[in-house]
């Protein structure tokens, strides 16, 4: 793979002054995501687009010299997706920043690095409302979201990235810009390749631009918050109140979780539980009363030692920004290996009790936060890397979580991706057969193998 400087100033004459950064000054801070990933690389260099035309440009150049181009947006994915490689370039997104607001047809159309509180900030501005709410929210691109599938604490109700997609903007690894789907809600004119690139990681193509579906907005919400002496009363009060109703929000973190976060927020949560929930319903009128019940008594019935139940939003919000705040507060007790392993409902209980003998068997803390009303898990491992033993357990506790998962009918990932920290227990979830044919597509799309490279494959 060449680096002679002349490529380089081929790639600046395609692009404004100062789009390309080389200085390592610079380009350290693009190596990683928030993943941390060790086996990062050193780039080339990193390009700033602002535009579908300057992606395009870029492609172009890389296609025609056989560079690799690992695509970037907000750097806060978790599972290595944006890891610099060696001799590469990063194509950063993060300045590519419109959006447009349609009320009437309820869209809105969105350059990828868009931040996800400031699209719902503009659709609120029109009395609507974006669902998709990581709990990096205000932090994470909408680009990213749509290159992960990105999930979040409401989508046990509201659904994920993909349902909230109407188009996008791709470049493919050619250069060629395409357009697929737009701001219809019912479109079924050829094959779903808009699905195809949602959640492909920047391995197919680079999202350029984004049309999202927006709703009306948010009804005000009630909230339950319920603490339990054990997991498994509480993953019991979960299955009970899924299977009634669909509520707005229902979380799940476990003593180490709770204790990180009331050291950090000092909110007054319960030390000693060793589950708590915090469960919500947006249903209108009366009937967010009775969903309020319904859940209380499924939380009491299931051995609850305090339920809580309010209908001030603030109040509700204040619980659920301690969810929200749950990474960052465990964070604090070392470095982490996160993980986004998910089960069907019934088999959460045997998921979250596997997690914990995995952090008995290799004595590293794990800590459990849950998006539980659909499944999915992010269990904490955490560890001190100074301790080498210590990090070797944890790599291999990471390991074990995600072979429970499989066995148990689950996934690697709900919502963050493969990426490059997960790719080896792909095969293992969807099979040889499957492999092949994402191996096909991604022949088809990048023939040189130029797209972030080491990502998911």
């Amino acid at each position: 793979m060449t680096t002679n400087p002349a490529i380089l100033d081929e790639l600046r004459e395609l692009l404004p002054d100062g789009a390309v950064l080389v200085d390592p000054d610079l380009t350290e801070g693009y190596r990683r995501d928030w993943a941390k990933d060790p086996a990062a690389g050193v780039p080339l260099a990193v390009v700033r687009a602002t535009s579908t035309a300057h992606v395009q440009s870029v492609m172009k150049w890389a296609s025609a010299h056989g560079i690799p181009v690992v695509p970037r947006g907000a750097g806060s994915g978790l599972s290595g997706g944006a890891t610099a490689v060696d001799g590469g370039v990063v194509l950063s997104t993060e300045l590519m920043r419109d959006i447009t607001v349609d009320p009437v047809t309820r869209i809105a159309v969105v350059q990828p690095g868009l931040l996800n509180v400031e699209v719902k900030k503009a659709a609120a501005e029109h009395g609507l409302w974006y669902p998709p709410d990581p709990s990096s929210f205000e932090m994470c691109s909408i680009g990213g979201n749509a290159a992960t599938n990105a999930g979040g604490l409401c989508c046990v109700k509201y659904g994920v990235t993909t349902d909230y997609v109407l188009g996008l903007e791709v470049v493919l690894a050619d250069g060629t810009a395409v357009r697929l789907g737009g701001p219809r809600l019912k479109d079924v004119a050829g094959l779903s390749l808009t699905k195809l690139f949602i959640g492909s990681e920047g391995t197919l193509g680079i999202i350029t631009e984004v049309t999202v579906r927006l709703i009306p907005a948010q009804p005000p919400a009630s909230t339950v918050v319920a603490s339990f002496t054990s997991v498994r009363d509480a993953t019991t009060a979960i299955l009970a109140i899924t299977a009634s109703l669909r509520p707005a929000m229902l979380e799940f973190m476990d003593r180490a979780s709770i204790g990180a976060v009331e050291d950090a927020m000092n909110m007054g949560l319960d030390r000693d539980a060793h589950a708590l929930l915090i469960a919500r319903s947006d249903s209108p009128g009366a009937d967010r009363a009775r969903e309020i019940d319904v859940m209380a008594q499924a939380c009491t019935a299931a051995g609850a030692s305090d339920v809580f139940t309010t209908d001030d939003p603030e109040e509700g919000e204040a619980f659920a920004a301690a969810r929200r705040f749950a990474i960052p507060a465990v964070e604090r007790l070392g470095s982490l290996l996160l993980e986004d392993v998910g089960v069907p409902l019934p088999a959460l209980p045997d998921l979250v009790e596997g997690i914990e003998r995995i952090s008995d068997k290799y004595d590293v803390l794990v800590a459990v936060i849950a998006h539980a009303g659909d499944g999915n898990t992010h269990p904490l491992i955490v560890f001190d890397p100074a301790e080498t033993d210590m990090e070797r357990r944890a790599h291999i506790a990471f390991g074990a979580i995600m072979d429970l998962a499989i066995s148990l009918g689950g996934t690697i990932t709900g919502e963050h991706g493969v990426g490059r920290l997960k790719k080896a227990w792909l095969p293992d979830q969807v099979g040889e057969d499957v492999m092949k044919l994402t191996e096909r597509i991604k022949t088809a799309l990048d023939p040189d193998g130029i797209l972030n490279p080491g990502a998911v494959l």
